[in-house]
């Protein structure tokens, strides 16, 4: 329950056109709150007394706090980027073009994080059947077990909404009325992407997801950020803060 909760909490500053809340930091609440999730994976896990849930519910944790690094220090260079936490800042920055064509090295790395941060293949090692059975959840079934898989797919759709945001702006239309279904078409397509991947490719070792992380992407993404860091500064060209 409270990581459907959680889950639903989370579209609260969504933009779809008009968000829920408007809050000033829309983006960090959102970070904040994926972050409170692995609570619920843990909790679980440790309720359920039993070694197979408790192992998968600790490899989900520590995958899901690891992936989380990359995604706070990619949301930071997009930050820097448009001039503002607020999700509608970053549509408003995309109207000219999408900040996929100058930012795709992070939007590369923020997809694969994605996939990474809601455990989905070939990231799944939670779910590894041949050694934990089914992770965390193997001791629930009927209605825990429905509650935790809609959270887990609301989390997915929530994270291609997030993807569609940042770095494929829906509001660049010649209609308004059209951001709606611009933005489900697109957030569909990233979600037949999670479907695709998950066909394409077996399973990560656990090593590899993990020297994936703290070897590659993380010294990409400072690299990347301190570019962004620095080239407005250096050209006197900071966006506007809001």
């Amino acid at each position: 329950t409270l990581a459907l909760f959680i889950a639903m909490l989370i579209w609260a500053p969504m933009p779809m056109p008009h968000s829920l809340t408007d809050m000033n930091l829309g983006l960090l609440f959102m970070l904040a709150l994926s972050s409170t999730a692995v609570y619920s994976i843990l909790w679980s896990g440790w309720a359920s007394n039993s070694k197979y849930a408790l192992i998968g519910a600790l490899r989900a944790v520590a995958q899901t706090i690891s992936y989380e690094v990359t995604l706070g220090i990619i949301l930071l260079s997009i930050v820097i980027l448009t001039g503002g936490f607020l999700l509608k800042t970053m549509l408003t920055a995309q109207e000219q073009t999408w900040m996929l064509f100058s930012s795709w090295p992070l939007m590369m790395m923020w997809y694969i994080s994605t996939l990474a941060e809601t455990n989905r293949a070939p990231f799944d090692l939670t779910e590894g059947e041949s050694e934990l059975v089914s992770g965390f959840n193997v001791e629930y079934a009927g209605g825990p077990f429905a509650l935790f898989f809609l959270a887990e797919y609301a989390n997915i759709m929530m994270m291609n909404t997030l993807s569609c945001i940042l770095f494929l702006s829906p509001g660049q239309t010649t209609q308004p009325e059209m951001f709606s279904i611009n933005l489900m078409l697109k957030t569909t397509l990233l979600t037949i992407g999670f479907l695709w991947v998950r066909a394409s490719y077996p399973r990560f070792r656990y090593d590899q997801l993990m020297h994936l992380l703290w070897k590659q992407f993380l010294p990409m993404t400072l690299a990347l950020c301190l570019w962004h860091t620095s080239l407005p500064i250096s050209t006197f060209s900071l966006p506007p803060q809001q």
